[in-house]
Parts: structure tokens; C-alpha cells; sequence
């Protein structure tokens, strides 16, 4: 490995939250493939953005960070069809896959090492509870279609099936695929 970055793949949280935001930006652009062109990498990448800026004080100070961070996170949105708001606990290393119908919770919680692809929603199930968000584990890997919805908690090292409709917890190491997504696999072992 070339890179202090790469070496530090089982970092505690004090040491993540050390990063600063090119540091951050720098692991995400290695974890896509080191392809800045990416439609994912660069919404990762606004998103970190958005948090970092939300560091600044006064308030006046942040105000021009602000306005740009909207302009980017609109681009991205309506360009590649990627909303992540800069309010959702974003994961070290965490992959989008491919552009393209993602829309994340802004209250959702994404562990280390997730993959997110295309068409997938992270959202709220009902309109009384608008707060209510999937948490999702470490190494989370989240099929094409993939819906995720309510206060559910998906296990370290689960796989969603594509065009899985998910409203109930995922164990961790589980398999989770249909609509409504059952669990059809739980795989025994340590994680890593």
C-alpha cells in the first residue's frame, strides 16, 4: 500500500473523526478506483464537503461554504440522481456504485465499508414519523433497487438483495431478498 490512508482500514472512531477533509477525500477517491470522474466519488466527496463546512464558525463565515455546498449537492442531485445530504453519518470508505435513483434519509446512518448501487432509497415508512432512518452496519452490501425503510438496523456484513424491500432488521451476516425482504441466509464466522 502507497498511502497512510490505505494502512489505516481498522481505525478506531477517534481516529476517524482525526481525518481531515482531504484525508477523507483522499480514502473515498481510493476506495472508488481512484477515478475522480466518478458520479459516486463525487457525491461522497459533496458530502464530506458539507459536513467539514458545517464546522465553521460564526455562522457568517460559513455562509459562502453554504451556498456552494447547496449549488454541489443540487448538481449532483439532479445530475446524477444521488441525493446524500450532508446530515446523514457517513462511513469511512463508503462505495455508490453507479448513478442513478439513490435517494439516502438525511437522518440515515452508514457503517464503514457499505456499497450502495443504483435505484436505492434509505428512507422513512411513515408520514407521522419523518425522523425514523435505516442504520446500517460496517461492510453493508446493498443490491440494485434496493428499498430500506423505517427505524431498521442492518447487520455488519448483510447483503440486500436487488429490488429488496427491507422494513424489518437484517442480522448481522444475514441475507435479506424479496418484497417484503425475508432473511434467507445468516452466515456463521467472525467478522473482520
Amino acid at each position: 500500500m502507497d498511502t497512510q490512508i490505505e494502512l489505516k482500514i481498522n481505525a478506531s472512531a477517534e481516529e476517524v473523526s482525526a481525518l481531515s477533509l482531504w484525508q477523507q477525500i483522499k480514502e473515498d477517491w481510493i476506495a472508488h478506483g481512484r477515478d475522480w470522474t466518478k458520479p459516486g466519488f463525487r457525491a461522497v466527496a459533496i458530502q464530506r464537503f458539507g459536513v467539514w463546512r458545517m464546522k465553521i464558525q460564526p455562522k457568517l463565515l460559513r455562509a459562502p461554504f453554504s451556498i456552494l455546498y447547496r449549488m454541489l449537492f443540487r448538481k449532483v442531485r439532479n445530475t446524477y440522481g444521488i441525493e446524500l445530504p450532508y446530515s446523514v453519518q457517513l462511513g469511512r470508505r463508503v462505495i455508490i456504485e453507479h448513478q442513478g435513483g439513490i435517494v439516502i434519509h438525511g437522518n440515515c446512518l452508514i457503517g464503514d465499508d457499505s456499497i450502495i448501487r443504483q435505484g436505492v432509497t434509505l428512507g422513512n415508512r411513515y408520514l407521522n414519523r419523518p425522523f425514523d432512518a435505516p442504520n446500517l452496519g460496517k461492510r453493508v452490501n446493498i443490491g440494485a433497487g434496493a428499498k430500506i425503510f423505517g427505524n431498521v438496523t442492518i447487520g455488519d456484513g448483510a447483503n440486500i438483495g436487488a429490488n429488496a424491500v427491507v422494513l424489518c432488521d437484517v442480522p448481522a451476516r444475514g441475507t435479506a431478498v424479496g418484497i417484503p425482504a425475508k432473511i434467507i441466509n445468516v452466515e456463521r464466522g467472525e467478522l473482520n
